[in-house]
């Protein structure tokens, strides 16, 4: 046999010779568990312990085994992808949503690509662009809403979904009824006004709403009053417009505030969109902060670091916002209810309460 004869056998026999396909019995072996833990692993099934899910993760990534997307979803009916609401108000321009929606927005979609999943994510206001049967058409496995609780009409449509056995956990759902995550308000609201009393202020005011759809703001109002009683002060309440934008609310409260004669040396703003409208105000009316008047907010934030003083605030961890949101819809979607809906905070001391 020739040369070219030789090298044309060759290149026969490489052609007919296939590369090793990579499974997952092969990820099994190298991570020391069964072929099915490894399929629920990959697959975010919240029964697979977290320190399991990473050893296969790894082996998956040692091996460079990448599960078949298609095949997996025929299997098991699921879309691996999770959908994310934004409610807005109604002709809102999206870029003047409140930041700390897209904080947290942020951190959804982070934990769910932790977990192995894909988000579909979708801003919506009016009866015109509401869509929540994500199920129905197989666009996603369930639905996490966050958004503005003042879009009454938006978040009675996603109630009503959610009636109908929808996969649906919610961000400041106005109604209890929905399965809901909150910020930890309780504790948020002690670290705040515990901190303007060890600065030295004792007639702390409270810009909020008993009355808002914005359940945070009620439990907020309602720790700041048991706090100053617990610490024998007097609380005083200056109530939001509503149906106003969150600054200009502040600023119209601080201008009441200060035009009623009460007394005061500290704000407690239940958010930093009105924290952020009250020193506004102050500013305007030449009252000096913190030397006057202390102020701080609630929801850390990043603009707050940007003003002059800088906002003191308490901050959501938003990590494990978006974390305990993801995890409760992956239980809620694998039949396993996850009871955790409180996300712990934590004080953000800055110039506007440095006396």
């Amino acid at each position: 046999m020739g040369s070219n004869d030789t090298k044309s056998g060759e290149s026969q026999v490489a052609r007919t010779i296939r590369p090793y396909r990579v499974t997952s019995f092969d990820v099994a072996a190298e991570a020391g568990v069964s072929q099915s833990t490894v399929s629920r692993a990959l697959a975010g099934d919240p029964v697979v312990s977290e320190a399991t899910r990473l050893r296969v993760a790894e082996a998956a990534r040692r091996l460079n085994y990448h599960v078949d997307e298609n095949a997996a979803r025929l299997r098991t009916g699921k879309t691996g992808t999770l959908a994310v609401v934004l409610i807005c108000r109604p002709g809102e321009n999206r870029k003047d949503v409140n930041p700390f929606y897209f904080s947290l927005l942020g951190s959804i979609c982070a934990a769910a690509s932790n977990r192995g999943h894909e988000t579909l994510v979708s801003f919506q206001d009016t009866t015109e662009n509401l869509s929540g049967m994500y199920q129905e058409q197989r666009k996603a496995d369930g639905v996490i809403v966050i958004g503005t609780t003042e879009n009454r009409e938006a978040w009675a449509y996603f109630q009503e979904i959610a009636g109908s056995g929808a996969n649906i956990v919610c961000w400041g759902a106005p109604w209890d009824d929905l399965p809901w995550v909150r910020s930890d308000n309780a504790e948020g609201t002690r670290l705040a006004v515990r901190h303007l009393i060890d600065k030295g202020y004792r007639q702390i005011a409270c810009i909020a709403s008993e009355t808002s759809p914005q359940r945070q703001f009620k439990e907020r109002y309602e720790a700041y009053v048991t706090c100053m009683e617990d610490a024998g002060l007097q609380p005083h309440l200056v109530p939001i417009e509503k149906g106003l934008p969150r600054d200009e609310q502040g600023r119209r409260a601080m201008a009441a505030l200060a035009q009623s004669g009460q007394a005061f040396d500290a704000v407690f703003a239940v958010c930093d969109e009105i924290a952020l409208g009250v020193l506004e105000e102050m500013h305007a009316r030449a009252i000096r902060v913190p030397q006057d008047v202390g102020l701080i907010g609630f929801d850390g934030l990043r603009a707050g670091a940007h003003v002059t003083p800088s906002l003191s605030s308490v901050e959501p961890d938003f990590q494990a916002a978006g974390s305990i949101l993801v995890e409760k819809l992956l239980a809620m979607i694998g039949g396993k209810p996850d009871e955790t809906r409180r996300a712990p905070v934590r004080l953000i001391e800055r110039g506007s309460t440095q006396r």
